[in-house]
């Protein structure tokens, strides 16, 4: 079904868009027909039942060469300014400048490889996955439910260019601060972890406040 709200896909029997966090009503009707809380849905057996919403990737990433336009500018600005030094130094001076331009834009193209083949980001409506390493490769995850905060931080070329680095905060013991460099169109995935991470939120709760519900002196429960 999609959200009424953002428009975005959720699967048929999910109660909050995974996108925008909204309450699903397409769903609300169909899964309770006669009308009882949305609470009463979320009931310890239908976890078990297959009720439990599939886990779906939302986003998947890595680093965009798109961060590293700042830096390909200066190296712009050096070569011309190397190339009119050379110049007016005669033919050593160029062989120079051809060996040295060569050498640094070669860095540059290694550096932007490096960064994209050692760094793997996915986000699920559930979990958001981080991966680093090239020829061992580290693998972590944080339930989204655990993220605590999701900040954005640009420069003035990355606004530019819609990219930038992304800080996640969160309770997991093992990378409580993750930074996601060379993120491309930034904004969108900035709010789709944050929003992500309250429908999920949402979820939980509405799931929590029926367990209470059914066992005796737990969340107020009689």
């Amino acid at each position: 079904m999609n959200c009424s709200q953002c428009g975005g896909e959720a699967p048929a029997d999910s109660a909050f868009c995974p996108h925008c966090g909204a309450q699903l009503a397409g769903a609300q009707a169909a899964s309770n027909p006669s009308g009882a809380p949305a609470s009463a849905r979320f009931r310890p057996g239908n976890v078990a039942a297959g009720n439990q919403p599939a886990e779906d990737e939302l986003w998947s990433g890595t680093y965009s060469p798109k961060a590293m336009i700042g830096t390909m500018i200066g190296l712009g600005i050096l070569t011309v300014v190397g190339l009119i030094i050379a110049i007016l130094a005669g033919g050593v001076g160029l062989i120079v400048w051809g060996i040295a331009a060569i050498l640094l834009w070669g860095l540059l193209a290694v550096v932007v490889m490096y960064r994209r083949l050692t760094v793997r980001y996915r986000l699920t409506n559930f979990r958001f996955f981080h991966e680093t390493g090239l020829l061992s490769r580290n693998r972590d995850r944080i339930e989204v439910i655990d993220i605590n905060d999701v900040t954005l931080h640009q420069k003035l070329i990355e606004r530019m260019f819609n990219v930038g680095t992304i800080h996640i905060q969160s309770s997991d013991v093992t990378d409580p601060d993750i930074y996601l460099h060379g993120i491309e169109d930034v904004h969108r995935v900035t709010d789709l972890i944050d929003n992500t991470r309250r429908a999920e939120r949402q979820r939980r709760g509405v799931f929590m406040e029926n367990i209470g519900s059914q066992q005796p002196g737990v969340y107020g429960g009689s």
